[in-house]
């Protein structure tokens, strides 16, 4: 079923030498003590319940509060429906490789995940410009919000975002079943595109080539619409009359470009510089910020530390406390 050890060190055969991969082994993070693991899976599990009940209490609310069923939180809500799911395709595998040392995966699997994680990727950056261009309606045309902002509008932009990024996305799974394979080592915790095509006894400088101008243009190209908004949005806070309402817009326009920052900056580093210029152990703690920080920081940035979200929530619990204890 696997690879004798002459395949595994020479990815250079040729086809006739091949051997039918049919499980990949995920290194991870062999250099850490297996203490030191056992505890990062502890680290990683908490921070990926959190992460999932920050994001779950956030869709919850949105539905259930009709103070919060807005343009803005709708995006929001739906924003957090993904992170939970990006993170799932990647945190679950890892707590299994920390805490028990299952690092096998099926090819399908690993497939799956590879498309899975760049389709939501994908996904979450046109939502990021979606929601720009929310707050810049919100802040630069107030007056106009309601009528630009239509719910049909909303419903839209969502719907286009997610079919645009699993859509384009599907490319990838159809090149991905072609290659064979002459490795089965992954030295990564996830199917990461490097990784992966450089144990492929098939060609892949076209997928390489499709991929680096893809992953280039989504990620570059939402970054500079994305800022566009952001610096048109300051542009309108510094013209404001009230400083109050200036030191709040600041205030909350900057923690989103905190956010902003390690999602694009991870991204950037990790897909449009080359893969030569980028070692093995960077890109492994990179796409950990990518697919465990970032996660985390989105339903604290962007809603649990809002009043209109913290009434809710308190009005949520009061009512179950109701319910309990009547």
């Amino acid at each position: 079923m696997f690879l004798s050890q002459q395949d595994e060190l020479d990815f250079s055969m040729g086809p006739e030498n091949e051997t039918a991969v049919t499980e990949f082994i995920l290194e991870g993070f062999p250099e850490l003590d297996p203490r030191l693991q056992v505890f990062s899976s502890l680290v990683l599990l908490l921070m990926y319940l959190t992460t999932v009940m920050g994001n779950a209490t956030i869709i919850f609310l949105v539905c259930v509060d009709h103070h919060l069923q807005t343009p803005m939180y709708f995006f929001i809500s739906n924003l957090a429906f993904l992170e939970i799911w990006l993170t799932s395709s990647t945190s679950i595998k890892l707590f299994v490789m920390l805490s028990s040392g299952q690092n096998a995966l099926s090819l399908s699997s690993c497939f799956a995940q590879n498309y899975f994680y760049f389709a939501l990727g994908c996904t979450e950056f046109i939502l990021l410009v979606v929601m720009s261009f929310d707050h810049y309606v919100a802040i630069c045309q107030p007056l106009q919000y309601a009528a630009i902002m239509k719910p049909q509008l909303c419903v839209h932009l969502v719907v286009a975002a997610w079919v645009l990024g699993f859509g384009l996305q599907s490319y990838r799974l159809l090149f991905l079943s072609e290659l064979s394979f002459c490795g089965s080592k992954i030295p990564h915790f996830l199917c990461d595109n490097s990784p992966l095509f450089k144990l492929s006894c098939s060609d892949t400088s076209l997928l390489w080539k499709i991929d680096s101008v893809f992953l280039s243009c989504v990620v570059l190209g939402s970054l500079c619409l994305t800022l566009a908004f952001y610096i048109c949005i300051l542009l309108c806070v510094l013209h404001l009359p009230a400083a109050s309402g200036r030191k709040k817009a600041l205030t909350t326009c900057s923690s989103h470009l905190v956010t902003l920052s390690i999602a694009y900056g991870s991204c950037i580093a990790l897909y449009t510089c080359p893969a030569e210029a980028v070692s093995l152990s960077t890109s492994r703690i990179v796409a950990l910020l990518n697919t465990v920080l970032y996660p985390l920081l989105n339903p604290f940035i962007y809603s649990l530390r809002n009043k209109s979200v913290i009434l809710a929530l308190s009005k949520s619990i009061a009512r179950a406390r109701t319910k309990l204890f009547p």
